[in-house]
């Protein structure tokens, strides 16, 4: 009795990783060992990445806020300091975007704290 494969299956697995593959250099997008271990390091790239976002992200409010912040006449540690002791509970992001699209409520956050 012959061997039965699952023809069906495997075709669909292997085309699954190939086109998730499709942008990469070289034999990484066509070539199938290759392209399943650039597949597994790019889940992997991006399992781990989707933690780093968060942390790039919160760097680049806090640098938009004390930027925004010295402005107006204060350090980022003395707003979110003061922030916190008047308990304004409002969060970096929505800071953040008040510093850059709407200045001059930030300025009057800042004002209130002062």
């Amino acid at each position: 009795m012959p061997r039965s494969v699952n023809h069906a299956a495997s075709k669909a697995r292997r085309k699954k990783v190939l086109e998730r593959v499709k942008g990469q250099f070289g034999r990484r997008k066509n070539v199938w060992t290759v392209a399943k271990n650039a597949d597994e390091k790019g889940l992997v790239y991006a399992y781990r990445d989707r933690k780093t976002k968060k942390r790039n992200f919160r760097g680049l409010w806090i640098q938009r806020i004390n930027a925004a912040a010295r402005i107006n006449g204060m350090s980022y540690s003395a707003l979110m300091g003061k922030l916190h002791a008047s308990n304004i509970e409002i969060d970096r992001k929505v800071l953040a975007e008040l510093a850059v699209n709407q200045p001059d409520a930030f300025k009057a956050l800042v004002e209130k704290v002062k």
